[in-house]
């Protein structure tokens, strides 16, 4: 199931505004911010297993702040985090995994650290169809099967 059907609205605003906090836009690197639409969707998606854990610091940081922090100025989302950081345990590491882990799997992020957008084996050798001959050295060897006791 679906995280956002798990997070309140508050919650998913919550998260959007303490991402953006993390990992902010770079006009220069031409990488979105955590809070990027794609970036959030991903991790709604994904949460899976972390989602009690996410939603506790989500409303530790609301009950920090005295309420949604993505209705207040930068200043005081400021001041929160830095006491939800001293506070906020398991599920403020957890937290920040999350956003993390959503961000650094984006391409747009991949792209601009110069990591290749696709698994790294072959690395464009194709294999011809049929061709065995990778397993030359495996038959070399000769059987290995054993008798059953």
């Amino acid at each position: 199931m679906s995280a956002d059907n798990q997070l309140t609205r508050r919650q998913r605003d919550d998260l959007r505004a303490i991402a953006a906090m993390i990992i902010s836009a770079s006009d220069e690197y031409k990488v979105p911010g955590a809070d990027d639409p794609a970036i959030q969707a991903d991790m709604l998606a994904t949460l899976g297993r972390d989602t009690k854990l996410v939603a506790a610091a989500l409303d530790h940081l609301a009950r920090l702040a005295g309420g949604p922090l993505a209705e207040f100025d930068a200043a005081r989302r400021d001041a929160v985090v830095h006491e939800f950081r001293k506070s906020g345990g398991a599920a403020a590491a957890t937290l920040v995994r999350v956003v993390l882990q959503c961000y650094y799997r984006d391409d747009r992020v991949l792209g601009s650290l110069g990591l290749e957008l696709r698994a790294p084996f072959p690395k464009g050798h194709v294999l011809p169809e049929g061709d065995w001959s990778l397993l030359d050295p495996v038959k070399a060897r000769g059987g290995s099967l054993r008798r059953p006791p």
